[in-house]
């Protein structure tokens, strides 16, 4: 497809597919990091209502780097991959402590914090900078899969990028970016765009019968108050599951015990 004929396209499904989102409406770094985080693994309509209780308790990046561990969790709780908040947490820490408050503009910069890499660094220069910061993920594999690898059968990133930094719009990165975004999700909801196309793109496992499930049971009890772990098996029903869920916590430092109470971190 002709790189013009592709940019006026995506313009046009970008007007005509625009979701209206928070984290659009306005576009400071600390927002559009926090968002971004939410959504590497949780939809849209879920991450609205958790991204605005969240910004509501810790409205900008200092209040998020004094919070304890355990009410980051909390707010958090209902995501899943809790190791998400234990980053954010620490990114916000990192940037009081290292950047004196100051958020970062630079790719190198921004990948220095925890939980966030290659294109999560290019989504908040783009977004929040309006650089041309070129990054992938599922949306924009969708679009690009469906107008330039119809008839291949695996693509690599690289490949991908490739034709991603010769089409993107330089002069306005960040709506781009946003029609991309619309277009993919519209896309994947006709069933087009083929996201198993990509080498690099593993399809989520499904949360019922998984440790992750019990995880997350765990984080929800432990947000209510501490736990002997005989309260905690009860309160969470317990099966087989649940050594791994609670010492994979541990190992992560979400969970913590203190004379034979667990509790989520502080």
């Amino acid at each position: 497809m002709d790189t013009t004929d592709f940019q006026e396209l995506v313009w046009a499904k970008g007007q005509e597919l625009y979701r209206d989102m928070p984290w659009r409406r306005d576009t400071r770094p600390y927002y559009v990091l926090v968002s971004e985080i939410m959504l590497q693994q949780t939809q849209v309509d879920r991450v609205i209502p958790k991204f605005e209780a969240f910004i509501e308790a810790f409205p900008d990046v200092s209040s998020l780097a004094v919070a304890s561990l355990s009410d980051v969790l909390k707010l958090w709780s209902g995501l899943g991959y809790n190791r998400r908040a234990k980053f954010l947490h620490e990114a916000a820490k990192k940037i009081e402590a290292e950047y004196g408050g100051v958020f970062p503009d630079t790719l190198e910069n921004l990948m220095s914090l925890p939980g966030v890499g290659a294109n999560t660094a290019g989504a908040i220069l783009t977004y929040s900078f309006n650089q041309t910061a070129p990054f992938i993920e599922t949306n924009v594999r969708t679009v690009y899969f469906y107008h330039f690898f119809e008839d291949t059968a695996l693509v690599s990133d690289k490949e991908l990028r490739a034709v991603v930094e010769t089409t993107v719009d330089k002069e306005h990165p960040r709506e781009w970016y946003w029609g991309l975004m619309d277009y993919g999700s519209y896309l994947k909801k006709q069933g087009a765009g083929r996201i198993d196309k990509s080498r690099h793109y593993k399809k989520q496992s499904s949360l019922k019968g998984s440790v992750r499930e019990v995880r997350g049971r765990i984080v929800k009890q432990l947000a209510l108050g501490d736990r002997s772990l005989e309260e905690l098996k009860l309160a969470v029903d317990a099966d087989d599951r649940f050594p791994g869920a609670l010492s994979g916590l541990l190992r992560d430092g979400l969970v913590n015990e203190t004379n034979g109470r667990l509790h989520l971190a502080a």
